[in-house]
């Protein structure tokens, strides 16, 4: 791939680029910046997308305006939902952002400006967490330095000294890195005994039997391993087979009818189409010039500029990609599966690898009255915050501290007020078992990134 970039590359001067050591100067050569030109208009049309479907469902006002309380992440406490109609005001913003990405108008403030309001959104609720969600956090904040607005955008039109069919390389190695991290962690996750042994694949396939057409064959066990082991090579081999020349074009129509599955076999939202759009980006930087003929190159002026700080840059890169590469594995810091205490599982490309179910009842204990009571938790939360919760132990911690305070307030008691959860959880079909320590007061349990003694290990 590093030599079809090279391949693809515009003229540079190296004499102009006297501060970048030799073994650098790939890093920032030129290549043709139009395959990120169309991933920035097709990825603001998909974040457009979104937000109008965040707004045509109802689900700005049901997930994040209706709820009572939300399940922060740790350390974003103090992020809280805007009052009022201010989530409506924050959403639109949003959409005019992405609308502003696409069209590539005062892009670098566009792009900002849209990974500052989704990522909001994004830390509004753990209960909301997808891994889609997340990735688009990471391209969102990726864009605002990636120079996709050089071509056919707004800014180039009004400021002709942009227009130039150049990127610096280091730009599209990496989204590509970015990308190429997903696909290959996902893989990664799978190599766990539950996915190989055909869970949970074999219980979501049979409740996807009357799906048209090939619905009839879920129910047979030679098509449960044939997901799971299709699935299993798909994440593991696709960014190989993508990154080299005879076989990409067969890779990336393997990749449009394994997201095209997922998307009639699973409700991922526009996940399908975020992932097909960025895969694009594995091939020759200037392929959209041979697909779209009339797409003619711009008439540079002067060569390629030398980079600005080049060690910089470097630096800055390298440790975002080992931030990258190190976080998907903390979960090995913690005992125990992480399916089921779920510690380190977000953040780590775990895509659709557990079926877990569970409940929760909480009890509320006056240690000077001496009397317990049960509180139940559907008086705080919405139906998703319902089906999340149990099945998630910080979750269940942080439901436990706001139960401690609201009693408290509501009874107008001014010392601590203990609360006990009694849950109950089945992961890929095992017999329910205790997922949290019914005997530890959790009201007393400080939230922390390290292991929760409180939480029962997964019995066999």
């Amino acid at each position: 791939m590093a030599a079809e970039v090279q391949a693809a590359a515009l003229p540079l001067s190296r004499e102009a680029n006297p501060a970048v050591p030799p073994w650098w100067r790939r890093f920032f050569d030129p290549v043709d910046g139009a395959s990120i030109a169309l991933f920035r208009i097709l990825f603001g049309a998909i974040m457009i997308i979104e937000v109008l479907r965040y707004a045509s469902y109802g689900w700005i006002n049901s997930y994040y305006i209706a709820p009572q309380f939300h399940f922060t992440y740790y350390g974003f406490g103090w992020v809280k939902p805007r009052p009022g109609n201010g989530m409506y005001w924050h959403f639109a913003v949003m959409g005019l952002a992405a609308f502003g990405v696409m069209l590539g108008a005062w892009y670098r403030i566009s792009a900002a400006l849209l990974f500052l309001t989704f990522t909001y959104v994004f830390l509004l609720d753990q209960a909301c967490y997808l891994n889609h969600f997340y990735l688009i956090c990471l391209l969102s904040f990726l864009m605002i330095f990636v120079p996709a607005h050089r071509m056919l955008s707004i800014d180039a039109r009004r400021k002709p000294g942009l227009r130039n069919d150049a990127i610096p390389a280091w730009a599209l190695w990496l989204l590509l890195a970015q990308l190429s991290i997903v696909y290959f962690y996902a893989g990664i996750a799978k190599l766990n005994g539950d996915w190989i042994h055909g869970e949970p694949m074999r219980s979501w396939l049979t409740d996807r039997a009357d799906t048209p057409l090939i619905g009839r064959f879920f129910t047979k066990e030679w098509m449960v391993l044939l997901f799971n082991y299709g699935g299993l090579a798909f994440d593991l081999l696709i960014v190989p087979l993508l990154l080299w020349k005879r076989t990409r074009v067969l890779a990336f129509l393997w990749v449009t009818s394994f997201h095209m599955l997922n998307a009639v076999l699973f409700s991922i939202g526009i996940f399908p189409w975020l992932m097909l759009v960025a895969t694009s980006l594995y091939f020759p930087p200037d392929w959209p010039r041979l697909v779209f003929r009339k797409w003619k190159r711009v008439r540079e002026s002067s060569p390629a500029a030398a980079p600005r700080l080049p060690r910089v840059t470097v630096g800055l890169v390298a440790a975002y990609l080992l931030i990258q590469l190190l976080v998907p594995l903390r979960h090995f810091l913690y005992r125990g599966s992480v399916h089921w205490t779920e510690e380190g599982h977000r953040f780590s490309w775990h895509m659709k690898l557990r079926d877990k179910d569970a409940t929760a009842r909480f009890y509320v204990t006056d240690p000077q009255r001496k009397r317990t009571w049960e509180v139940s938790p559907r008086l705080y939360l919405n139906s998703r915050q319902l089906q999340k919760m149990p099945t998630r132990p910080d979750m269940i911690l942080q439901m436990a501290h706001h139960i401690a305070r609201d009693q408290a307030a509501k009874q107008n008691i001014d010392y601590p007020l203990e609360v006990r959860a009694r849950v109950m959880a089945s992961l890929h079909g095992r017999e329910w078992r205790l997922l949290v320590d019914p005997r530890v007061n959790l009201a007393a349990e400080k939230r922390s990134l390290a292991p929760a003694s409180w939480i029962l290990p997964l019995q066999e």
